[in-house]
């Protein structure tokens, strides 16, 4: 279980080290032929285990038997992080090919039935499965999360508020979920509307200012017997008690390596820049949840096809291309790019807009996932260095 000790967590983050970074990402388990899910898991865990020692401490579970998460570990920077990842990529798909499955990185299944999809037997996701019944069977659902760390836990918590209003501009950026439940759902990002619109204590936090009414709240939870462990906060960006860093938990899973490097690239130079906003102490008001949630709702639905409105320029109502939020966070993080040496590549289309201009010519949801399964292939059993 995770530790719910807040002074514990307290003086974790007074030891973390800043910019530390970890990658997350997490596949489904194919049939190569059908490309249904298969519930094997435990088998490649337990083949890792007995042949490749490296890749075994870089896998997890999550939720499903019919998933699969590589974890890079803490690198001393995103250049190592990444190093790391890709060199785990290769050995996971190598395993994958070696035991007659295939990985698919869409951030939900086009057609798998979640009643047919069976729960890892694990103590904490016995836990989550007790806890939400329905709402966790339903979440069949994968996504990419970026851990950096920042040193002082009040200071973690206002480095969480200043990212609030970015979390709709990278869930659009990532979008890659178009497919649930066998139909198109006519959105960009289904597991945002699954996962993030289900859970409690889920998608945009409020503002909470510092530590002690972040501890409060948490304190309130626990009193109220609402968690036991602090795991069970689900927030798009949280501070991370056991690592001493701040999560971004709001993309999609990217369909290939290359996007997902630059994502995580993005997130960290956000992360950084936040920071180094906040210890230079300049002037930062926070939207409503309200406002934030009108560009969640627009990420969610259109992706980087839509419009989302400038919240930096208040109640005016002023909208710009989603496609510009790339450029609006590459402006905004370009001093901690520049110090941290992060270059951002991504392609023209993101994986909903490859999904859905297929989609449009005319393509079967079977010919639209074995293009994404196919370049997910290509893409992370060779996950070549790129420029980051």
């Amino acid at each position: 279980m995770t530790s719910l000790d807040l002074d514990q967590a307290a003086e974790t983050f007074a030891a973390a080290t800043d910019f530390t970074v970890g990658i997350e990402e997490e596949f489904s388990i194919l049939d190569p032929q059908t490309l249904d899910m298969l519930p094997r898991f435990e088998q490649l865990r337990a083949v890792a285990k007995e042949r490749d020692p490296s890749l075994f401490e870089h896998i997890t579970g999550e939720l499903i038997s019919s998933e699969i998460e590589i974890i890079s570990g803490a690198g001393e920077d995103l250049h190592q992080a990444l190093a790391s990842q890709r060199d785990q990529r290769k050995r996971l798909f190598a395993l994958a090919d070696s035991q007659g499955v295939a990985l698919g990185a869409t951030a939900t299944h086009p057609w798998a039935d979640y009643r047919e999809q069976p729960i890892i037997d694990t103590e904490h996701y016995h836990r989550v499965e007790d806890g939400l019944k329905y709402v966790a069977w339903r979440n069949n659902t994968f996504s990419l999360h970026v851990h950096l760390g920042v040193r002082d836990l009040d200071r973690a918590i206002r480095v969480c508020d200043r990212l609030r209003p970015t979390l709709p501009l990278l869930l659009a950026i990532s979008a890659n979920s178009p497919y649930i439940d066998g139909r198109d759902s006519g959105l960009h990002s289904a597991r945002t509307q699954t996962f993030t619109k289900s859970f409690p204590r889920c998608g945009v936090p409020d503002p909470f200012g510092g530590w002690a009414a972040y501890r409060e709240y948490i304190e309130f939870l626990m009193r109220t017997q609402s968690i036991v462990e602090f795991t069970q906060v689900w927030w798009s960006v949280r501070p991370h008690f056991s690592f001493g860093t701040v999560e971004v938990r709001i993309c999609d899973v990217q369909a290939t390596a290359q996007e997902s490097d630059a994502l995580a690239s993005l997130i960290t130079a956000c992360i950084a820049q936040a920071a180094r906003d906040v210890d230079e102490g300049k002037p930062f008001e926070d939207p409503a949840p309200r406002l934030i949630e009108e560009n969640m709702w627009r990420a969610i639905r259109f992706g980087l096809d839509g419009r989302l409105i400038d919240l930096d320029r208040g109640l005016r109502g002023e909208q710009y291309p989603a496609r510009e939020a790339i450029e609006r966070l590459a402006a905004w993080t370009a001093p901690i790019r520049a110090e941290l040496g992060i270059e951002l590549a991504f392609p023209e289309r993101n994986g909903a807009q490859r999904q859905r201009q297929m989609i449009e010519a005319g393509a079967s949801r079977e010919e639209v996932f074995a293009a994404s399964v196919a370049e997910t292939k290509q893409s992370y059993s060779q996950s070549q260095e790129v420029a980051v």
